[in-house]
C-alpha cells in the first residue's frame, strides 16, 4: 500500500473512510428492499389525491355532458319588444345580425368558471307559443290541427345535410307585414306531416293575414345529440302530443317546427306565436375541475338571479327584459352531493392504507436498527453523540428515500393525469420524510444512554415503564373519547357546510375510525397477550414432548414492543374488512334495486290498451329453460281510493293487484319484497258475485302500502274498479310487494274479483335462460297476435353502470384491499425477520441435541402461531366492530346507483362482510405458517456449522 499524502504544515492527516458510501457497499440488499418500499408508499401516497382528483374532475364532466341538453344549457332569453317600441326598432332587435351580435357580448362576459361551447351553442328567434297549422292537408289526428313553432334558428347550414331542395333565405328586407317566408323541415318532420319542397304552411296573423311559410329545403340533422337539436326536440322530429280531456282515449295532435332563416324572423311579429329572442349556451365541460365546482356553483346563481344577471341586462349586452334560465346548477349540485357522499367513505380507505403504509416504513427503520444496534452500541460506547450518529444514518437513508421519493412521485404523476400536483407533492413529500426519519429517530431513542449487552426484553418478562405506561393509556383514553364522540355525533354531520362537497366536508373523526380501533386493540391485546402464554406455558412443559413447551416459551420471548406490528395488522385487516364490505354493500344494493324494477327474475306483461294476457301463456313459459315458478297477477293501475276525512280523493290513484295468495306469498319471500302470511289474504267466498252480479257489499282482507293504508284507516272502505267493486278492509302493512314494487299498492285476493284474469306473470329461476324466454314469448305472440314484452333482472341489475365518481371511488377500495394485504405481508414479513436470526440459530441448537426436521418444522410453525392468531381474531374483531360504528352514518345508496335512477332505494346501509372479514385474517395464518415452513427449509440447508460458530451472542 502507498503511504499516506503528506500533510499540510499545521493540520494532522484525516483518512476516514465515506459513511454513506460504506454502508451502501455493506448491505445493498437492504438498500434495495428500502428504496423499492419508498417507492411503492410514496407512489401510493401521491397517487390517492391524485385520484380523486381525477374521479371528481371526470364525474362532473361526465354529469354536464351526459345530462338532458334541455337542462344542462343556460338559455338567455328575452320577448320581442311589444307594440309601444318603434316598428323599425322591434324589426331590428329580430334580425340575425342583432342577435348573433349579442350571442358575441354573451359569451364574452360570462364569468369563469363558466364557458361555453360554440359547437353545441344555438341562439335565434322562435314562436314561444305554438301556432296553429291551418292548412286543410295537414294531418289533424281525431280532428285536432297540428301545432307548430316556427324558429329562425342560426346555425342550420352547420349542424344539418340538406337532403333536397334548398336552405331557406329570406328575400329583401322581411318586415312584421311580410306575406309569406320560407323554412325547411327535417326529413321526419316532412314524412309525419306529408310535407314537401315547395309545400306552403299558413299559420295565423295578428291584426294581418296569414303568414305563408314555404318549404324550400328538408334537411337532416348531423348530429340529432347535440343541444343546437336537443334542447327543443320538436326541432328535429314531430311528436304526437295527447291533449288533456277527460275523454278515453284523450285526443292527439301533432307538435312540430318550421326552420325559417334568421333574417326572416322579423316576420313573427305579425303571428299569434309570441316571438321571444333566445341564446342557449352549451357549457363546456372539457376544462372544468371538480374544484371549480362550488365557484360553478356561485357563478350559476349570479347569472340566474345576481349581479351577473344586471351586467347582462345592461343596454349594450341584451336589454332590461333578459332572463336567464338553467337547470345546470341543479345538475352541479347533483355532483357536489354524491361527492359529499362519497368522499367519507373513500377517506376511511385512504387513512387506513395511510397508517398501515407509515408504520411499516416505522418498522422496516426499526429493524435495520435492531440489526446494528451492537454497531450503534459500540459507536456510542466509544463516544459518539446522538446527534452525530442521528446525523450519519439520516444521511444515509436520505440517499436512499430522497430519490426513491422522486421516483415514486414522478410515476404517480405519470400513470394518473389531469390532477393537482401540489397535494401529491405534499402526500409524497410526508412519506419520504418519514422513511428518512424512522431509522435515526429509532436508534437516538434507543441509544439516549449507553447500554451494555443487555438482558430479555420479551413479553412475558419485560416490564413496561412508568413512563410508557403513562403514554398508552393516554392514547387509550383519547382514542376512546374519540370514539364515544363519534357515536354520540354520528356520520351525518360533517364539518364543513353541509355537504357541499368541498374537502372540509369530510370529517376526519369518522374516517379515523379504524385507526382508533385498532389502536385501542393493539395497545389491549398486547397487554393482555402475556396472560394465555403463562397459563398455557405450564401445563405444556408436562407434557412429553418438548416441541409444544418451547414454542410456547419462545413465543413469550417475543419482543415487548410488538405493538407495531400488531398495529399494522389489525388496520391493515380492518381496511380490507370495510372496502369488502363496501364493495360488497353496492353490489348488493344494485341487486336489490334490480329486483325492485322488476318484482321477480322477469316479468311478462301485454302492451296496449287491453292488458289481459292471452291464455296459455302461462303453460307456455313454465316450460321454458330454467324456470322455477310462474306467478299469474291481475295489476289494474289508477284505482281511485274513496275520499278521506277532508272530502278530498286521490288525483292519479294506486296500483291494485289481484293475486293467488299461497303462491304469490311464496314470491313475497324469495323476493323479500314485503314477505307476509297466506291467511292474510283469505277468501271471503262467493267469487265476487250475488245474484248474478258484483256484490259491492263484501269486505275483502288487502295488504297495502303504508300510505294507502294510512288512507284506508282501519274500517271498510269502498273501492270501485274494472276488475269489481267492493269493499277493503286492510289486514296488513308491507312497504313493498313484488306486483307494485316502490309504488303505493293494494292487494286482494283474486278469487274475490268478478275480473279476475291476470295481466302480467312473475317468473322466477336461478338459471333463467333471459334469450330463451324472449324468445318463447315472442313466438307466443306472434301466434296470439299480441305485443308481449319481457323485462329481466339481470337486464335491470347490467344497467346500473358506474359514472365516473362511483367507478373511481370502487377502484381505490380495490386498490385499498390490494395494498392493505400487501403491506400486512410486508408488516409480517418484518416482524418475523427480526428475530429470524436467532430462530435460525435456536433451530441450530436444538437439532444438535437430536431435534428432527419435522420438529423443527413445528416448533417454527407453532411459535409464531401465537401471534398470527391473535392478528387474525383481533383483526377481524376489530373490523367487525369498525362497520358497526360506522354502519349508521354510512349510506351505499349514492356508491350504487345515480340520481337518474328510475329505481329508488330507501337505503342502503353498511354491512359486515363475513367473507371480508374471514378470508384476509385466514389468509395472515397462512401466510405466517408458509414463512415459518420457508425458514426451516433454509435452515435445515444452510447445516448447523454455519449458524454456531464461537462467541456468537444470539
Amino acid at each position: 500500500m502507498g503511504a499516506p499524502a503528506p500533510a499540510r504544515e499545521g493540520r494532522p492527516v484525516r483518512i476516514v473512510a465515506p459513511w454513506v458510501r460504506t454502508r451502501l457497499r455493506t448491505a445493498p440488499g437492504a438498500a434495495a428492499a428500502m428504496a423499492v418500499l419508498v417507492v411503492l408508499t410514496t407512489y401510493l401516497a401521491a397517487a390517492f389525491p391524485r385520484s380523486v382528483d381525477a374521479y371528481e374532475t371526470n364525474g362532473l364532466r361526465h354529469d354536464i355532458r351526459t345530462a338532458v341538453a334541455a337542462e344542462s344549457v343556460l338559455e338567455v332569453s328575452m320577448r320581442a319588444p311589444g307594440p309601444g317600441v318603434r316598428q323599425a326598432d322591434r324589426e331590428e332587435v329580430l334580425r340575425g345580425a342583432w342577435v348573433a351580435r349579442a350571442q358575441g357580448k354573451i359569451t364574452g362576459s360570462l364569468p369563469a368558471p363558466v364557458r361555453a361551447d360554440e359547437g353545441g351553442s344555438a341562439y335565434g328567434v322562435r314562436t314561444s307559443q305554438p301556432v296553429e297549422g291551418t292548412d286543410a292537408w295537414l294531418p289533424a289526428p281525431d280532428n285536432l290541427p297540428p301545432m307548430l313553432t316556427l324558429a329562425a334558428q342560426a346555425g342550420l347550414d352547420r349542424h344539418s345535410t340538406l337532403r333536397e331542395g334548398r336552405l331557406p333565405r329570406a328575400e329583401g328586407a322581411v318586415t312584421e307585414r311580410t306575406g309569406e317566408v320560407e323554412a325547411a323541415v327535417t326529413a321526419a318532420t316532412a314524412k309525419s306531416l306529408g310535407i314537401k319542397v315547395g309545400s306552403v304552411v299558413h299559420v295565423p296573423g295578428v291584426d294581418r293575414d296569414e303568414l305563408g311559410v314555404r318549404i324550400t329545403g328538408i334537411v337532416v340533422p348531423r348530429d340529432p345529440a347535440n343541444s343546437y337539436w336537443a334542447v327543443e326536440p320538436t326541432l328535429g322530429s314531430p311528436a304526437l302530443v295527447t291533449k288533456p280531456s277527460r275523454e278515453l282515449p284523450p285526443p292527439r295532435y301533432w307538435r312540430a317546427s318550421l326552420l325559417l332563416a334568421p333574417d326572416a324572423a322579423p316576420a313573427l311579429l305579425g303571428t299569434t306565436g309570441e316571438p321571444q329572442v333566445y341564446w342557449r349556451i352549451a357549457p363546456d365541460a372539457g376544462a372544468l375541475t371538480a374544484r371549480d365546482a362550488p365557484q360553478l356553483a356561485s357563478r350559476i346563481a349570479s347569472l340566474e338571479n345576481g349581479p351577473e344577471l344586471t351586467r347582462l341586462r345592461a343596454p349594450a349586452v341584451v336589454g332590461p327584459s333578459a332572463v336567464v334560465a338553467t337547470g345546470l346548477d341543479e345538475i352541479v349540485a347533483a355532483h357536489r352531493s354524491m361527492r359529499s357522499a362519497i368522499a367519507p367513505v373513500v377517506t376511511v380507505a385512504a387513512l387506513g392504507i395511510g397508517a398501515v403504509a407509515a408504520v411499516v416504513l416505522v418498522m422496516a427503520g426499526s429493524l435495520l436498527a435492531v440489526r446494528r444496534q451492537a454497531e450503534l452500541a459500540l459507536l456510542r460506547s466509544r463516544g459518539g453523540s446522538l446527534r452525530a450518529i442521528g446525523g450519519r444514518l439520516l444521511a444515509e437513508t436520505a440517499v436512499i428515500a430522497v430519490p426513491a421519493t422522486v421516483v415514486g412521485l414522478l410515476l404517480a404523476v405519470l400513470t394518473v393525469p389531469e390532477a393537482r400536483l401540489l397535494p401529491a407533492v405534499a402526500a409524497a413529500g410526508c412519506a419520504g420524510l418519514l422513511a428518512c426519519a424512522a431509522l435515526p429517530v429509532r436508534a437516538v431513542v434507543r441509544h439516549r444512554r449507553p447500554r451494555p449487552h443487555g438482558g430479555r426484553e420479551d413479553l412475558v418478562r419485560a416490564r413496561p415503564s412508568r413512563r410508557r405506561t403513562i403514554a398508552e393509556l393516554t392514547l387509550l383514553a383519547l382514542a376512546i373519547g374519540a370514539i364515544l364522540a363519534l357515536r354520540r355525533r354520528g356520520t351525518g354531520e360533517s364539518g364543513g357546510s353541509g355537504g357541499s362537497g368541498a374537502v372540509d366536508d369530510v370529517d376526519y373523526l369518522v374516517s379515523s375510525a379504524p385507526i382508533l380501533v385498532g389502536l385501542i386493540a393493539a395497545l389491549v391485546l398486547v397487554r393482555l397477550y402475556p396472560l394465555p402464554l403463562r397459563f398455557a406455558g405450564r401445563p405444556a412443559g408436562r407434557l412429553r414432548g418438548a416441541v409444544g413447551f418451547l414454542s410456547l416459551a419462545r413465543a413469550g420471548r417475543a419482543s415487548s414492543s410488538g405493538a407495531l406490528p400488531l398495529l399494522a395488522l389489525l388496520i391493515a385487516l380492518t381496511t380490507a374488512a370495510f372496502g369488502g364490505s363496501v364493495l360488497a354493500g353496492i353490489d348488493g344494493a344494485r341487486e336489490r334495486a334490480a329486483v325492485l324494477a322488476t318484482g321477480a327474475d322477469a316479468r311478462i306483461s301485454v302492451v296496449g290498451s287491453s292488458p289481459v294476457l292471452p291464455d296459455g301463456l302461462a303453460a307456455a313459459v313454465r316450460g321454458g329453460a330454467g324456470v322455477g315458478e310462474v306467478t299469474a297477477i291481475r295489476v289494474e293501475y289508477g284505482v281511485p281510493l274513496p275520499s278521506d276525512a277532508k272530502g278530498f280523493r286521490t288525483a292519479l290513484g294506486v296500483t291494485m293487484i289481484g293475486v293467488e295468495p299461497k303462491a304469490y306469498a311464496r314470491l313475497a319471500r324469495q323476493t323479500g319484497l314485503g314477505e307476509f302470511p297466506a291467511d292474510a289474504l283469505k277468501s271471503v267466498g262467493g267469487g265476487g258475485v250475488r245474484d248474478g252480479g258484483s256484490d259491492a257489499g263484501r269486505v275483502l282482507p288487502a295488504i297495502a302500502s303504508p300510505a294507502v293504508a294510512e288512507r284506508l284507516g282501519d274500517q271498510p272502505r269502498d273501492i270501485q274498479s274494472a276488475a269489481g267493486d267492493f269493499k277493503v278492509r286492510v289486514a296488513e302493512i308491507r312497504a313493498n310487494t313484488p306486483g307494485a314494487p316502490g309504488g303505493d299498492y293494494l292487494l286482494v285476493n283474486a278469487a274475490d274479483l268478478t275480473q279476475r284474469a291476470p295481466t302480467t306473470l312473475l317468473v322466477t329461476g336461478g338459471g333463467l335462460d333471459g334469450d330463451a324466454l324472449r324468445r318463447a314469448v315472442a313466438d307466443f305472440g306472434a301466434e296470439s297476435g299480441d305485443e308481449l314484452t319481457v323485462k329481466l333482472r339481470s337486464d335491470e341489475r347490467k344497467a346500473f353502470v358506474n359514472t365516473p365518481m362511483q367507478e373511481g371511488a370502487e377502484r381505490i377500495y380495490a386498490a385499498a384491499i390490494a395494498a392493505g394485504a400487501g403491506y400486512a405481508l410486508l408488516a409480517l414479513l418484518l416482524s418475523l425477520s427480526q428475530t429470524a436470526p436467532e430462530r435460525l440459530t435456536l433451530l441450530a441448537r436444538l437439532r444438535t441435541m437430536g431435534l428432527t426436521r419435522r420438529q423443527g418444522r413445528q416448533l417454527l410453525g407453532l411459535e409464531v402461531l401465537p401471534q398470527a392468531l391473535l392478528a387474525a381474531v383481533g383483526g377481524a374483531f376489530v373490523g367487525w366492530a369498525t362497520i358497526v360504528l360506522l354502519a349508521p352514518g354510512v349510506d351505499l345508496v349514492r356508491l350504487a346507483l345515480t340520481a337518474t335512477s328510475d329505481v329508488t332505494l330507501d337505503g342502503a346501509p353498511l354491512r359486515a362482510d363475513p367473507w371480508s372479514l374471514v378470508l384476509p385474517a385466514v389468509g395472515v395464518l397462512a401466510l405466517a405458517a408458509a414463512v415459518s415452513v420457508v425458514q426451516a427449509w433454509w435452515a435445515g440447508r444452510q447445516g448447523s456449522i454455519n449458524e454456531l460458530r464461537a462467541g456468537d451472542s444470539r
